[in-house]
C-alpha cells in the first residue's frame, strides 16, 4: 500500500504537518488540509486533520503534562464553547471573503508590529478579560474558519511562557477542543470509512513527527521563540489575505 502514490503523498503532509505543529503548537491545519485537499476531497482532508490534531495533543499532553497551565488552558476552553457557535452564525451570515481579508489584514499588521521588536505587556498572573477575549476571539475564529491560533499567541506572549510551556499548555487546549469537533463531525455523518483509512495510515509516521517536533521546540528559547511564532502568525494573515483576493 505504501506504493499508493495517495498514500506517500498524504503521509508527507501530515508527516510535516504533525512536525510544524509540535515544534510550534498549532497552525498544522493550515499546512494540512489545503496540501491534502490536492488528494483526497475536502470532506475527507478536514476530519482526517482533527484526528491527527487529537493524536498530536493526546501524545504532547502525555509527554508534558507537568509543563501545562491547566487553569490558563481550562479558562481559554470554556470560553472558546461560548465563541464556536458565534463563529458559526458569522460563517452563516458574513461574506467571507471580505471577513477572511480584514482578518488577514489585521494579523499581518500586528505580526509586523511585533516582529520590529514591540512587546505586549506582561500579564503575570490570569487575568479574567484577557482569558475570556482571547478565548471566545479562538471559538471565533475555530469555529468560522478552524483558526484558533491567533489569539491563543496573544495570550501566552502576554504571559510570557517559555516555548516548552507554550506547546504543552496550548495541545491541553487543542485536546479538548479537537475532541468536541470530531464529535460534531460524527454526528454530522463526516467520519466515513476513508477518514479512518487514512488516519490509520498515519499512525506510523506521526509518532516520529511529534517527537522530531519536540526536539526543535526544545532548542528555542525565550523572545527567539515568539519571534519564530510571530513569522507563523505572519504566514497566517498572508494566508488568509490571498485566499480572500483568489477565493
Amino acid at each position: 500500500m505504501y506504493s499508493d502514490p495517495v498514500i506517500i503523498n498524504i503521509l508527507a503532509v501530515i508527516f510535516i504537518a504533525t512536525v510544524f505543529r509540535s515544534a510550534f503548537g498549532f497552525g498544522e491545519s493550515l499546512v494540512a488540509v489545503p496540501l491534502l485537499a490536492l488528494w483526497i476531497p475536502l470532506n475527507v482532508a478536514v476530519p482526517l486533520s482533527v484526528l491527527v490534531s487529537i493524536t498530536i495533543a493526546a501524545v504532547v499532553v502525555a509527554q508534558d503534562w507537568n509543563k501545562i497551565h491547566f487553569r490558563s488552558a481550562g479558562g481559554l476552553i470554556l470560553y472558546t464553547l461560548i465563541g464556536i457557535p458565534l463563529g458559526l452564525i458569522g460563517l452563516l451570515h458574513l461574506n467571507e471573503q471580505v471577513v477572511k481579508a480584514v482578518l488577514g489584514a489585521v494579523i499581518i499588521i500586528f505580526s509586523l508590529y511585533l516582529l520590529i521588536g514591540k512587546q505586549l505587556k506582561e500579564l503575570k498572573t490570569d487575568n479574567f478579560i484577557w482569558l475570556f477575549t482571547c478565548g471566545l476571539l479562538a471559538g471565533v475564529l475555530g469555529g468560522a474558519y478552524g483558526i484558533n491560533g491567533p489569539p491563543l499567541v496573544i495570550y501566552g506572549a502576554k504571559r510570557r511562557w517559555s516555548a516548552q510551556h507554550f506547546r504543552a499548555t496550548l495541545q491541553g487546549y487543542f485536546l479538548v477542543a479537537s475532541v468536541v469537533g470530531i464529535i460534531g463531525y460524527w454526528f454530522e455523518g463526516l467520519l466515513v470509512p476513508a477518514v479512518i483509512h487514512y488516519y490509520l495510515w498515519s499512525l506510523p509516521v506521526l509518532l516520529p513527527a511529534v517527537f522530531l517536533g519536540r526536539m526543535i521546540n526544545h532548542r528555542l528559547q525565550g523572545d527567539s521563540f515568539f519571534k519564530y511564532i510571530y513569522f507563523v502568525l505572519l504566514g497566517i494573515g498572508v494566508f488568509l489575505f490571498i485566499k480572500s483576493v483568489t477565493g
